[in-house]
């Protein structure tokens, strides 16, 4: 099938044919068990699934990558999962980058600020931070007349920003403008939709 210059490539499930970004690559390791390829560049022949967990729980139950692969495979105990940890791990390192090239604030204060000054591509909330703190964040995004021009995401703990961002918890965090951050984005964009199916057509979830 001829592909577009935007990498469209074939759901090996349902058929339908997606941006790469909207998809997840799997390829067979050394020892013939299916993993899934990230980032896409891994060598060999690879099976494109939708970027979405009940996609690829249903894939694996269907026997979907095998007979797209032509051969016997061995899939690990839970495909969707590893997947799902995968997507997590790379954008802990792409928020880590965005940190160091100066391109994501992090604590209420500097979010806020942020905020203030319309410097803010994305918001990125814990999703074990407490109801009155994300109410506080979302008056100020209406406050600078950005709550419907700034996406928010909330599919990371706090622990796990921490991970990312080197410190012990993070509640609030915002993507400033800049090449880091616009990676990042991407990649948080792309787990929303893996783990957030039902709202797959809005990709963010919106602070309440």
């Amino acid at each position: 099938m001829a592909r577009s210059a935007d990498h469209d490539r074939q759901c090996a499930l349902t058929r339908t044919v997606q941006p790469a970004s909207a998809m997840v690559r799997f390829v067979l390791g050394p020892d013939g068990e299916l993993v899934p390829d990230i980032d896409g560049r891994a060598p060999g022949r690879g099976v494109w699934v939708t970027a979405r967990a009940d996609h690829v729980r249903e894939a694996a139950a269907r026997n979907v990558f095998a007979r797209s692969l032509k051969r016997k495979i061995h899939l690990p105990p839970d495909l969707a999962q590893l997947t799902q940890t995968r997507l997590e791990q790379r954008l802990r390192g792409a928020l880590g980058l965005a940190r160091k090239a100066g391109q994501l604030q992090t604590g209420a204060t500097r979010v806020k600020s942020a905020i203030a000054a319309g410097n803010v591509l994305a918001l990125l909330t814990a999703r074990d931070a407490a109801p009155d703190g994300r109410r506080k964040m979302m008056a100020s995004l209406r406050a600078a007349g950005l709550e419907q021009q700034v996406p928010h995401f909330d599919i990371l703990s706090s622990s796990q920003l921490g991970l990312a961002l080197g410190q012990e918890n993070v509640i609030h965090a915002a993507l400033t403008p800049g090449a880091a951050a616009e990676s990042a984005l991407v990649r948080v964009r792309k787990l929303a939709r893996y783990v957030e199916p039902v709202e797959r057509e809005k990709n963010e979830t919106k602070i309440r």
